[in-house]
């Protein structure tokens, strides 16, 4: 999952506390470092890791920058659907014996408590697609539009319409 960081943002004041573990240098990356792997685990902490920060720099980054906290809740309901996915094929294909055992009733009840906030989301995207479709179509009707506008000024001119 690629993820646009913008350019432009304000830099949040990181206190002392909030760096311990950390190196030095952050990777300049390490944003989307952090939500790559969110996505993938649905865990905050090993998404930190990955990312060479401290949990608590992203949450403090996540309460302060709007943009960030779009970015880690789009993250979150990745997660959700990639454990919602795991969870189906293991109920349809089945686990290997000699395999890690999972907890899919532990699985099914978060999926669960989550139902909500992962159908404001669809929602939120159906919307967000319908609307697009709707600009999309208003452009294309106001292009006619202009056509039509033109070729009636030619013809009332007597001249070709481009």
């Amino acid at each position: 999952m690629s993820r646009q960081v913008a350019r432009s943002r304000t830099r949040t004041k990181i206190n002392p506390a909030l760096r311990a573990g950390e190196t030095n240098k952050l990777n300049r990356h390490w944003r989307t470092l952090f939500l790559d792997k969110l996505a993938e685990t649905s865990n905050v902490t090993a998404a930190a890791r990955e990312a060479g920060i401290n949990p608590g720099r992203a949450y403090k980054i996540r309460r302060e920058e709007p943009d960030f906290e779009r970015q880690w809740h789009a993250a979150v309901v990745e997660g959700y659907e990639h454990l919602e996915m795991e969870l189906l094929a293991r109920l349809r294909d089945g686990e290997a014996k000699d395999g890690p055992k999972f907890d899919n009733g532990a699985a099914l009840r978060l999926l669960a408590l989550h139902r909500d906030t992962m159908s404001r989301e669809h929602g939120q995207r159906r919307n967000l697609d319908a609307r697009a479709a709707r600009a999309i179509i208003d452009m294309k009707l106001e292009e006619l539009r202009q056509r039509v506008i033109a070729r009636q000024s030619a013809d009332d001119l007597g001249t070709p319409a481009q």
